[in-house]
């Protein structure tokens, strides 16, 4: 099995595209729900959609994302012709026990961002370093 080193990229041009299209949007060609009518009952509410689309556009910050994903070594690896994606840090101490963790359907690795560090490092954290696991 080879293990290849990975970052995720930035696909700046393409986050362009699709926030133009958010931006462009007919929303007058979506069906208009009278009051009193359940809101969700054919789908995502339009007044929640139209606020999420507006802090996509003017609020949220995928550099930041990117940055604090790619802040771990990621890799992947080809196992029975599946390339899987991983992150492993290594863990304080001189022989951290291994820690693995997936996610489900649906979900993501972001799910994970914010216990990797205090696991693999619990010295940063008021623990001991000898506690720390390779996650």
């Amino acid at each position: 099995m080879t293990i290849t080193p990975f970052t995720i990229p930035n696909p700046s041009a393409r986050l362009a595209q699709i926030k133009t299209r958010v931006a462009e949007y007919e929303w007058h060609e979506m069906p208009e729900i009278k009051a009193g009518d359940n809101r969700w009952a054919y789908g995502t509410d339009m007044t929640y959609l139209r606020s999420l689309c507006t802090y996509w556009l003017e609020k949220y910050d995928w550099q930041d994302t990117l940055a604090e994903l790619n802040a771990f070594p990621h890799f992947t690896a080809a196992i029975e012709g599946h390339t899987i994606h991983f992150i492993k840090e290594e863990g304080s101490g001189k022989n951290p026990r291994a820690l693995l963790m997936t996610h489900g359907w649906p979900g993501s690795v972001y799910e994970f961002l914010q216990v990797i560090e205090p696991l693999a490092h619990p010295e940063r954290f008021g623990g001991d370093a000898e506690q720390g696991v390779s996650v």
